[in-house]
């Protein structure tokens, strides 16, 4: 079940990303979210937007991420590649998971391209295993976005069949 998160959910989400943050640093992607993101001022910001969701069923929390729908700042200027379509989209962003159930990646995408079938999400060089999950269901990699602090990421895109350009 994906639901809303709220404020009285802000320790387990951060319990999800501390999790994260260290099954990253073990798998060779040691610099991503190394410095405590994301931080609890963006998570307040996200759920007062509601755009933080939780990953649950009657036991527990077990997965977070961000879903926007609408124009990405970040994604408004791509190197080495170029975007697929122009149209309307959605991002998944601080994709996360405690480790406890598999297929998180899958139930976040099934639920976004409910809202929005046209997505876009990006990662960091050194995340082989979110590259692959991403590439694994059907994302195409685009190019080279920046996030604000200026670092590249690798973006993705994924689009329905109607979307796609025509040569």
């Amino acid at each position: 079940m994906i639901t809303s998160a709220t404020v009285t959910d802000l320790p387990e989400i951060l319990n999800i990303y501390k999790h994260a943050r260290t099954f990253m640093a073990q798998n060779g992607n040691n610099t991503q979210w190394a410095d405590g993101y994301p931080h609890r001022e963006l998570l307040l910001k996200d759920i007062q937007k509601r755009q933080l969701y939780l990953c649950c069923d009657a036991h527990a929390v077990y997965g977070v991420f961000a879903f926007i729908i609408g124009e990405d700042t970040t994604y408004a200027h791509i190197e080495d590649g170029s975007w697929l379509s122009d149209a309307p989209y959605g991002t998944i962003h601080r994709i996360a998971a405690n480790g406890v159930k598999k297929g998180v990646f899958a139930e976040v995408l099934a639920y976004c391209e409910r809202k929005i079938p046209h997505l876009r999400i990006d990662t960091h060089r050194n995340n082989h295993i979110m590259q692959h999950l991403i590439e694994k269901h059907g994302f195409r990699r685009c190019g080279t976005i920046y996030i604000s602090d200026g670092s590249p990421r690798i973006a993705y895109e994924k689009i329905p069949e109607g979307l796609l350009p025509v040569y």
